[in-house]
């Protein structure tokens, strides 16, 4: 039976996992967004996810939230540490939700162009900015022995971080053009299946880098989790997925397509979160000064009191994310009211 830390572990990954599965995919549009060939095709690539992007980051703040509650250590050491990079996140996704405001406030074609590069490069820079910060939790950071982080801004622009930031933006890229050949009418889908698929090919292609550079990098994931069923499990996940992805693609079936690059993701980053348990964050330096789902917990009772609140928030933003799909789901239509 699992205790409460470990209880609050998998409860902060299925918040990241659901983050990254449904704002992966619009900051994908985002990025398509930047080779829209008209001014319908960006029109309806922001309407494609305006009903449901803001709620799409809800995830984030819940996940931010629990990390807040259950590890402050945690909390501290990755907001302290990665400071700079969090606010050139902040800005991105600001131009992200600006942009699409302020587009359409002025009827001028330089007005929007200005906006939709805001809207393209923020999302951009946003997928790639929290693929370096995922990728610099895989490879652990330098810590004391009192979990501050002791490096500096250029320590987190390294190889092994940068290449993971790569995969995560061709992974967001192709999600998100799976979403647009999933929502938008025939004549405006023509580009989307034949951009996934090279997304894929390249998504594929540094896979097999990341995960050569990850058992040299970072050879503790590997540790006595091939032992693990659960490994098994969402390794086979992975790998139906990925051959499931472009087979779909080709066959038109755009659902199952959008299902299967989910499905990458999750499985993507569950198997990341086993490999590093009980690890939350690994000390680069020195192993014994990583932090850890026990020395980084809050206390029983916040744990147990938090746990409460947990069982009721989350089940109303599960509630609420499927409530809002429900009501948009169906293809792209423009109207006076869109942007």
């Amino acid at each position: 039976m699992m205790d409460l830390n470990t209880i609050w572990f998998v409860l902060t990954g299925v918040l990241l996992i659901g983050y990254a599965v449904l704002d992966g995919f619009d900051l994908g549009v985002g990025i398509s967004h930047l080779l829209a060939r008209n001014e319908t095709e960006r029109r309806t690539f922001i309407n494609a996810i305006a009903p449901v992007w803001d709620g799409n980051e809800v995830w984030l703040l819940t996940a931010g939230g629990a990390l807040f509650a259950a590890f402050p250590p945690v909390y501290a050491a990755v907001f302290s540490g990665f400071y700079l990079a969090m606010m050139l996140l902040l800005v991105a996704l600001i131009a992200r939700a600006v942009s699409m405001e302020f587009r359409g406030k002025v009827d001028a074609q330089g007005w929007r162009r200005v906006w939709d590069w805001g809207f393209g490069i923020g999302s951009l820079v946003s997928a790639l900015l929290l693929g370096v910060a995922y990728g610099n939790i895989l490879r652990g950071i330098p810590l004391d022995n009192t979990g501050h982080y002791t490096g500096t801004f250029l320590d987190l622009l390294n190889p092994f971080a940068l290449l993971v930031g790569v995969l995560g933006l061709l992974l967001f890229s192709m999600h998100g053009a799976t979403y647009l050949a999933l929502k938008v009418e025939p004549e405006l889908r023509s580009t989307m299946p034949a951009r996934a698929t090279r997304l894929w090919m390249g998504f594929v292609v540094f896979f097999i880098i990341v995960t050569g550079a990850t058992l040299l990098t970072s050879p503790f994931l590997f540790q006595n989790i091939l032992g693990s069923p659960l490994f098994w499990m969402l390794f086979i996940l992975l790998l139906a997925s990925v051959l499931l992805y472009p087979i779909a693609l080709k066959s038109g079936r755009y659902a199952l397509a959008f299902t299967a690059s989910a499905a990458t993701i999750a499985s993507i980053m569950g198997v990341s979160f086993l490999s590093l348990f009980p690890r939350l964050v690994p000390a680069s330096n020195d192993p014994g000064f990583s932090l850890t789902v026990y020395n980084a917990s809050s206390t029983h009772v916040t744990l147990s009191v938090m746990l409460i609140i947990a069982c009721i928030g989350v089940p109303v933003v599960i509630g609420y994310t499927v409530f809002i799909y429900r009501v948009f789901k169906g293809k792209v239509t423009l109207g006076p009211d869109s942007y």
